[in-house]
């Protein structure tokens, strides 16, 4: 068929055609920001999953539900070599621009945006040539004593306070979108549970609203003992099956293309139920069917393509990231580990057993590997891959 009018769009963090099986989500955040705007207590919001499951992509529908609602908003992607100081200034920068049009007070703008200045430029490069060469876009004077004091968790709950009451002078709200929030570094996660429990206490109209892997809550956790009540948390699997069938059918139905039972059956069988995988199965599928309506053995003649495809860019780009001894490692769990479900944990001794090393010497690759975003621990002892079927492609490779 007409490769010009594929509808399917496998891309990191790109929007499908059809945003199937993610209609609770969309409506509990609705909630949230009804109850918000009516000044009633709601918590921040973090959504966890493995990769491919289409974090990303609910995390800029839930933004663009709130721009509806005129919330300022702002988004980063959180990196582990990164502070938070000046992305998070960036993005509220971002979003309280949004609102200034809306208030009556322009002098209370600047005021917020002194301090904004005075927070991001705590975060100033140390080099002294880079230091004076950077700044972060504000054109009002760094105000003092005000969320500058040095400490990340006293200024971002100050800078917070002070951004959801600008919000408030203007009756709405701000949202702050954390992608791969696991990211985050350790002190600056600690501070980001501090300042949104100020918030939550003072019932301010700013939330947060992070995505990450599936260890993300334990992250969390080990930064806050009471982030476990902070966070409301949502944790985003595989698609049901009438789901991942809407994902397939609703595009195809409006360029008058129909799929065959046992072709949905045979993608079904093929993706997992996995987003990213539904959508990269049906654009090979789409490329190569002949006619409408697609049948099994469209998919069965596509599936190599695809699944190419996704070695390259999707598993092998990961996989070059990994050392030899790191790679040594996930072979090994692959082959302990023949289930790709969510829930396949390898204990790390049956790892060290398979290998024939101490616990201990295989640490620094399992370290890495988590750092590296490749695995991840749910619980103390085990380990999981955070891609799924990366154990079915793992066996698929010569060792």
């Amino acid at each position: 068929m007409d490769p010009v009018r594929n509808p399917y769009a496998p891309g990191a963090g790109q929007r499908p055609p059809e945003l199937a099986g993610r209609d609770r989500e969309l409506q509990a955040f609705e909630v949230v920001l009804e109850r918000v705007a009516r000044g009633r207590p709601e918590r921040s919001l973090v959504l966890t999953g493995l990769r491919g499951v289409g974090k990303t992509v609910l995390l800029n529908s839930l933004r663009s539900q709130a721009i509806s609602r005129l919330w300022g908003t702002g988004k980063i992607e959180a990196r582990p070599d990164q502070s938070l100081r000046r992305p998070v200034s960036a993005a509220l920068h971002m979003a309280v621009r949004e609102l200034a049009p809306r208030h009556r007070a322009p002098d209370r703008i600047d005021e917020f945006l002194g301090v904004l200045k005075a927070f991001a430029l705590r975060g100033a490069p140390t080099n002294a040539k880079l230091r004076d060469r950077w700044q972060p876009g504000i054109d009002v004077p760094a105000a003092t004593g005000r969320a500058d004091s040095g400490d990340i968790e006293i200024d971002l709950t100050e800078l917070f306070t002070d951004a959801a009451g600008i919000a408030t002078d203007v009756s709405t709200g701000i949202a702050l979108f954390i992608d791969e929030m696991q990211d985050v570094q350790t002190d600056d996660i600690s501070a980001l549970c501090a300042a949104c429990h100020e918030l939550s206490q003072l019932g301010a109209p700013l939330i947060v609203v992070g995505a990450g892997l599936p260890h993300l809550p334990a992250v969390l956790s080990a930064s806050k003992s009471y982030s476990e009540r902070l966070f409301r948390y949502q944790r985003i699997d595989r698609l049901e099956r009438r789901a991942a069938d809407q994902a397939l059918t609703a595009p195809a139905e409006r360029e008058g293309v129909e799929y065959e039972a046992k072709a949905l059956d045979a993608m079904y069988d093929a993706s997992g139920g996995y987003p990213y995988f539904v959508q990269a199965y049906g654009k090979a599928t789409w490329d190569h069917a002949p006619r409408s309506p697609i049948t099994a053995d469209d998919v069965r003649v596509a599936a190599p393509e695809a699944e190419a495809e996704l070695g390259v860019g999707f598993f092998g780009s990961r996989y070059e990231r990994a050392t030899p001894a790191e790679r040594e490692y996930l072979r090994s769990m692959a082959l302990l580990a023949p289930s790709d479900d969510m829930q396949g944990a390898v204990p790390t001794a049956e790892i060290a057993k398979d290998l024939g090393r101490r616990p201990a010497s295989l640490s620094p690759a399992r370290d890495a590997l988590i750092k590296k975003g490749l695995i991840y621990s749910g619980e103390r002892g085990t380990v999981a891959f955070t891609v799924p079927h990366f154990g079915r492609y793992l066996r698929s490779q010569p060792s």
